[in-house]
């Protein structure tokens, strides 16, 4: 299996003047992602907008990426939804138009018992032979899927790591000391991935590395090397930003500080809107303290 780095971005989505998918931004950003140090690129989340996409346009997407960065990056493709016979078709369809991994997130909505998110996961996998990384994010699902239930998804050969954004950090410590060989822990929140990363985590799915990402390769590299004291510097000197991108709801805020830093990403789908002139005049300012390692 195609092994996924540490540095993964969840890249946002272009859009054109008319709202659809700019498919060739949409391959120009991606390159311009591996060049800022992103190992991989998540396609098809929330900060790409998914829940606004069709299937098709989806697709489309990650083929289209994987096309532009061909093995200098891993593509993992976001596929599941609370749908789950739609969720097999659409990982199966992944994984014939080039996808590298999958993006197992926990179904909003419908919250099923924990035995129905094995079950849900396990026939995914199963489905394709394509790396799974499974995604916690109870601030989105309004359900936390527990350590017991990872970690039994985790002695499934292709369900190789999870995304945690749970922010729980005793169940996170829990999973990485207890996970079998080969399955890694990535954050799902950039103000966390220092801590996680210092109790073993792997690596993060990032927002910020849209535009920062050399900046946070750097300081996991810090970490990796045992220069704790150098990263944490790191992390404190960029937590202004990560927590500004995330004022109001993800990916409103870095759709913005992409084009504001000199990217035409278009503006986001409803019910997403631009961000409003409130937030550009506190969010400026912070932005303004970094250099932005996107190349434009």
């Amino acid at each position: 299996m195609t092994k996924i780095g540490r540095l993964l971005t969840a890249m946002i989505t272009p859009f054109d003047a008319e709202g659809e998918v700019d498919y060739g931004q949409a391959r120009k950003l991606a390159k311009g992602l591996v060049r800022s140090g992103s190992d991989g690129l998540v396609i098809g989340g929330t900060t790409g907008e998914a829940p606004s996409m069709t299937d098709e346009e989806r697709l489309r997407l990650f083929g289209e990426v994987k096309d532009a960065v061909g093995k200098d990056a891993a593509v993992v493709a976001g596929t599941t939804d609370n749908n789950h016979r739609k969720s097999v078709e659409i990982s199966q369809e992944a994984e014939r138009v080039g996808a590298d991994g999958l993006l197992l997130t926990v179904p909003a909505y419908n919250k099923p018992q924990q035995e129905g998110l094995y079950q849900h996961f396990k026939a995914i996998a199963e489905a394709t032979s394509l790396p799974g990384v499974l995604y916690n994010v109870p601030s989105r699902t309004s359900l936390n899927m527990e350590a017991e239930t990872t970690l039994r998804l985790a002695e499934i050969d292709n369900i190789v790591g999870v995304k945690e954004a749970s922010s729980d950090y005793v169940q996170i410590t829990r999973i990485i000391d207890a996970a079998p060989d080969g399955f890694e822990v990535w954050s799902g929140n950039d103000d966390e991935t220092f801590p996680i990363m210092c109790v073993g985590g792997y690596g993060i799915v990032s927002v910020a590395s849209n535009i920062i990402g050399d900046q946070i390769k750097a300081m996991m590299g810090m970490v990796l090397e045992g220069d704790v004291e150098s990263a944490a510097r790191e992390h404190r000197r960029m937590l202004p930003l990560f927590k500004a991108l995330f004022w109001v709801t993800n990916p409103v805020p870095v759709k913005y500080a992409v084009n504001r830093a000199g990217f035409d990403a278009g503006k986001p789908r409803l019910p997403m809107v631009e961000a409003d002139t409130a937030f550009r005049a506190k969010f400026d300012p912070v932005m303004d303290q970094y250099e932005m390692d996107l190349p434009v």
